[in-house]
């Protein structure tokens, strides 16, 4: 009777279907805590008007920038902290998270300088003067945050590659809630003894947040008797230089390919600052929204990451294949439901982040409800080039991932965006097309480069 089932329900690929979930739910709640802790920052900073959110967008987009090259090293963490605990090597297992946050420490040193001068970047960036200077205020501030926010990636992949995710779900929501309360308080002022700090407020509110759910998570790492027989934190002082070039040789691919696709991103607002403060501001509320509808398609790339690298560690192919379409089928399902919620209630989503009291934040609304049509057509291309990615990481192939992501974003997808937006003269709508160009060739190349991959494994007997 099961042969006459199309395929994704028949019991193996229910079993794979179930498994995904169940780990992928906490590791995209994780993705939307952390997610939150930036979304507070732009819903607060909004308030104080459009200047200040055009500014936030600038400034945590530098940073972002930053950052997400400095997590492709806790991202490695997670498949060699799977491979070893598949092995029973305990002792691997600590050595990889000690090396993950040892590379962390030394980037988060190695870019406070370039984070603290962000103002001379902003201005060779063809940026307005004054949102240049703001912006730059923000990031310098927010550069305390580095390290806590690389160390929660090593510790998010050691609990994830460990299939013990909840905790990471519980600390970032805490974070987040942590982080709103004090923008509230810091950003706006209270009485005489806390002053408005504005949008110095928002950085330090994140600062302080962050440190407290890093330290969180090494505490429950290194002493909750669920996972303490790691024995984290021992030994943490001695270099291991094995486990540092894993670390290395994975991680830096990984971080390229991000910045690959952020830097998309990055380079898009860059263009819509030329256009002027109510197209950035909007471009950032666009970008937002969709980044929150992209976390799901993320966190299911995280499973797909652990659970293709449990099963290429059985060396079993049908294993992997199943793995990683069982994700792919649960990502692109959930996109349908995000781009139609972007066609059918834009200017709703978009409003949650102005006062429209205000005449610029109305005019800031007929830009974000264009770029959140655009936005609805790309959700596809976004989830399943993110998926793609997540289930070759499980290989460990992330060499050739990372070159296709730079054709697709940076050959295709930038200059697309600059010919449709300046030359041709469609404004930010030809911006956005831009992103949606460069999101569908890597969604093609990269699905392409997975199947050859997995096909390419050897079949057990």
């Amino acid at each position: 009777m099961s042969r006459y089932l199309p395929v994704f329900l028949q019991r193996p690929w229910r079993a794979e279907i179930i498994a995904t979930i169940t780990l992928g739910l906490p590791l995209i709640s994780a993705q939307l805590a952390q997610m939150a802790i930036n979304m507070t920052n732009t819903l607060v900073l909004g308030r104080l008007g459009p200047d200040e959110l055009a500014a936030s967008v600038l400034g945590w987009q530098l940073f972002f920038v930053v950052w997400i090259l400095g997590t492709g090293f806790g991202f490695a963490v997670m498949p060699l902290v799977a491979g070893a605990a598949s092995s029973q090597d305990r002792r691997g297992v600590a050595r990889f998270v000690h090396m993950g946050l040892w590379v962390s420490l030394a980037y988060a040193v190695l870019v406070i300088w370039p984070l603290a001068n962000a103002a001379p970047i902003f201005l060779a960036l063809g940026q307005e003067e004054s949102i240049s200077h703001l912006a730059a205020g923000y990031v310098g501030v927010l550069q305390w945050s580095m390290f806590p926010q690389l160390a929660i990636i090593v510790l998010r992949s050691f609990l994830g590659g460990l299939q013990r995710p909840t905790v990471v779900v519980v600390a970032l929501a805490g974070g987040a809630l942590i982080n709103l309360l004090l923008n509230v308080v810091l950003v706006f002022g209270v009485t005489d003894m806390i002053p408005a700090l504005g949008m110095r407020g928002a950085a330090w509110a994140t600062v302080f947040a962050t440190t407290c759910v890093a330290l969180f998570l090494f505490w429950f790492a290194a002493r909750h008797r669920s996972v303490r027989g790691h024995r984290l934190g021992q030994g943490m002082q001695r270099l291991d230089l094995r486990a540092l070039s894993d670390i290395f040789r994975l991680g830096w691919p990984i971080g390229v390919t991000l910045v690959a696709e952020v830097g998309l991103f990055s380079a898009t607002s860059v263009m819509m600052g030329w256009l002027g403060a109510y197209e950035l501001a909007a471009h950032g509320i666009a970008v937002q929204l969709s980044g929150l509808a992209f976390m799901v398609p993320l966190g299911l790339s995280a499973a797909s990451t652990i659970r293709t690298g449990w099963a290429r560690g059985r060396d079993d192919r049908d294993g992997v294949a199943s793995a990683a379409s069982s994700a792919i089928l649960i990502g692109l399902g959930f996109a349908c439901l995000s781009a139609i919620t972007f066609l059918l209630w834009p200017a709703w989503l978009a409003g949650l982040y102005l006062d429209l009291h205000d005449a610029g934040a109305r005019q800031v609304l007929v830009f974000a409800t264009a770029y959140l049509a655009v936005a609805a057509a790309f959700q596809l291309f976004d989830a399943m080039q993110v998926l793609a990615n997540g289930a070759l990481r499980g290989l460990k192939d992330t060499r050739i991932p990372m070159v296709l992501a730079l054709f697709s974003y940076w050959l295709l997808g930038v200059p697309i965006g600059y010919v449709l937006g300046f030359v041709v003269g469609w404004g930010g709508i030809g911006v956005w097309w831009g992103l949606a160009a460069g999101l569908a060739a890597a969604a093609i190349l990269l699905s392409v480069r997975l199947v050859r991959q997995i096909a390419a494994m050897p079949r057990r007997a």
